[in-house]
């Protein structure tokens, strides 16, 4: 920790970190570990933590549930994939120190609010260094992928969001929400439908304050800026809510599932923060938020 910051300090370190990236672990990933932590050498990123999918309502094995899947993103048993990234993980720390990186073993826990007691027992894991908590599907609906948005109340949907995500606001056992406003990945830049975000702001403000009352942050996720949508998860304007309310604690993450997409989005994400008033960001080192000053 000692050297990262150093590093920063002297101007060294081209990127900050990146904290929410994939493998092949995950469903819709590709690429290994190493990959991931040579390509994070080659970009001078200091801070790489590794947050696979884990999809709490598929959590253990297609049996287990009795359902057949809707498509073909809908894979089961995220319980072993959780189990392979932090062996994977875990075991490859000290090799990329060597490389110059600090890796970290993390979890994108989706959907949380299908089963608060599951979710909080597997947010346990003494291996585990972050949590990014993120709802990529309604309860009982396929991936916000998935849906026909010409079919679609965006009105509706976008309710049940906000009501769904302020209650794994309320919950809390993890330490920040991954890409506030996702459906308007495939909303606004796949379907090129407009949406007004006014009618939610209430709903977005009590999530804020839900997370900065616990002590838990958000991430900036920068993936939108190398998609159709164009913008980064949350949009400036709803960041700048979030940093006047006193939110403190905010992550950035590429998003990437794949090495080549490692750290993309992420100078620009943090001037888009700095814009907005912070001065630092974080990662996160067993639950405990590092803080390093932004350049």
């Amino acid at each position: 920790m000692k050297s990262l910051l150093k590093r920063i300090r002297e101007g060294n370190a081209v990127l900050l970190m990146d904290c929410h990236t994939h493998t092949g672990f995950s469903p819709d990933g590709a690429g290994t570990v190493e990959q991931l932590c040579a390509r994070a050498a080659k970009i001078q990123l200091s801070v790489l933590t590794v947050t696979e999918h884990v999809e709490m309502n598929r959590f253990f094995t297609q049996p287990h549930y009795n359902v057949t899947p809707r498509n073909e993103w809908e894979v089961f048993d995220h319980a072993a994939v959780l189990e392979q990234s932090l062996e994977a993980v875990s075991v490859r720390k000290t090799e990329a120190v060597q490389q110059g990186v600090t890796l970290l073993c993390g979890m994108e826990m989706g959907q949380p609010n299908s089963d608060f007691g599951l979710s909080e027992s597997v947010g346990k894991d003494e291996r585990l260094d972050f949590i990014i908590a993120s709802l990529h599907e309604l309860l009982d609906q396929p991936d916000f992928f998935c849906l026909d948005y010409q079919k679609e109340s965006l009105d509706r949907l976008l309710e049940l969001y906000f009501r769904q995500l302020y209650d794994i606001c309320r919950w809390g056992k993890f330490d920040v929400l991954g890409h506030l406003t996702y459906p308007l990945r495939y909303i606004e830049g796949e379907a090129g439908l407009s949406v007004d975000l006014m009618p939610f702001e209430e709903i977005i403000r009590a999530c804020f304050r839900c997370l900065i009352d616990q002590g838990k942050g958000i991430e900036l996720n920068t993936s939108g800026l190398r998609q159709k949508y164009g913008m980064t998860f949350p949009t400036p304007e709803l960041l700048k809510i979030y940093r006047e309310m006193g939110g403190e604690i905010l992550t950035f993450g590429s998003d990437a599932h794949c090495d080549t997409d490692l750290g993309k989005g992420i100078a620009q994400g943090i001037q888009i923060a700095k814009a907005v008033g912070f001065t630092s960001g974080c990662y996160f080192v067993k639950h405990q938020p590092v803080f390093v000053t932004l350049p």
